[in-house]
């Protein structure tokens, strides 16, 4: 895995804030691959984006059909090996903390995937990733620990990189700072998101209960620390 001490930090933003700071979305053509609840996609649109998103996920994919339609978003359940759009089709392509979702031995077809859709010349691949350190992070460890699946999406960037498709790259971190008013609100969280496939019982436990208490504040909510890893690529060479 590559270090992140070259990362250009741009401070503590949202995701989409955070790919703002790069690219103008407005007028742009988007896909969000993995998009879940489609949060991302829709903050995209409110910034003048058309957006596609990509929800491999049945159960939420079947949410995301039902949900209240939202003029320039649509919404598909597909995965990220293969987008249904034209080759060349598309101004960009993210990644919103979905990359280490992929299967580890289909992320390099993803990214290639991702690759093959944009335009040429201004076309742009952006991937965020959650980092591996931070308290949050150490928070999901018990019950949920990517570690594995975070460090190969970074490897799959790093030969992504190294295979020079693109004119120009771009490597940023910046962070964000999860919050939860109680230990109940966190576990309804992460029990709720069905891709994740996490029970109550494997949250509901002494050493989770004592690394969350680390994050109460004085004001009795509970506040955590989540470094983010921005990668950036555009112009296919």
């Amino acid at each position: 895995m590559r270090a992140v001490d070259d990362r250009i930090d741009l401070g503590e933003l949202p995701d989409v804030a955070a790919v703002a700071k790069l690219v103008d979305v407005a007028s742009l053509q988007l896909i969000d691959v993995g998009c879940g609840a489609a949060a991302n996609s829709r903050e995209l649109v409110r910034r003048g984006a058309t957006v596609d998103g990509i929800e491999p996920d049945p159960i939420q994919a079947a949410k995301n059909r039902e949900a209240d339609p939202v003029p320039g978003l649509a919404l598909h359940e597909g995965r990220a090996e293969s987008l249904p759009f034209a080759d060349h089709s598309m101004d960009g392509v993210l990644f919103f903390r979905s990359l280490h979702h992929v299967p580890i031995a289909a992320m390099d077809a993803a990214l290639r995937e991702a690759v093959r859709v944009l335009k040429q010349g201004s076309g742009f691949l952006c991937v965020v990733e959650p980092g591996m350190t931070g308290s949050h992070f150490q928070v999901m460890k018990p019950f949920h620990d990517e570690t594995e699946v975070r460090t190969a999406a970074q490897a799959a960037l790093a030969r992504l990189s190294g295979d020079k498709l693109f004119r120009r790259e771009s490597r940023y971190r910046f962070i964000q700072h999860p919050h939860h008013a109680s230990f109940e609100d966190m576990v309804a969280r992460v029990t709720g998101m069905t891709f994740n496939n996490i029970a109550r019982h494997m949250v509901e436990t002494d050493e989770v209960r004592a690394l969350f208490k680390r994050g109460e504040t004085p004001q009795g909510d509970y506040v955590f620390e989540q470094p983010m890893l921005l990668d950036f690529y555009q112009g296919l060479a």
